[in-house]
């Protein structure tokens, strides 16, 4: 298995990085792993979110709600 370590910031490990074969091969032989990914999301989901974020720039624009930092955004993933 070829993992790759991903570091922090801080230049303290953070996560691993599994390549796809290798996660398809550890999902067959633990097949409670398969719990831990996220279904993608429908057409209509990912059209609904770009809406709902151009609705916000629009709103934005016009002065009504207040822009987040980019660090608020990145916190938020």
């Amino acid at each position: 298995m070829s993992l790759q370590v991903i570091h922090g910031g801080n230049g303290k490990p953070a996560g691993v990085f599994i390549p796809m074969n290798d996660w398809e091969i550890m999902k067959e032989e633990y097949k409670n792993l398969q719990a831990w990914e996220e279904p993608e999301p429908t057409q209509t989901e990912i059209l609904t979110g770009i809406k709902e974020a151009l609705e916000e720039v629009k709103l934005i624009k016009a002065g009504k709600i207040k822009a987040k930092s980019l660090k608020d955004l990145l916190n938020e993933l």
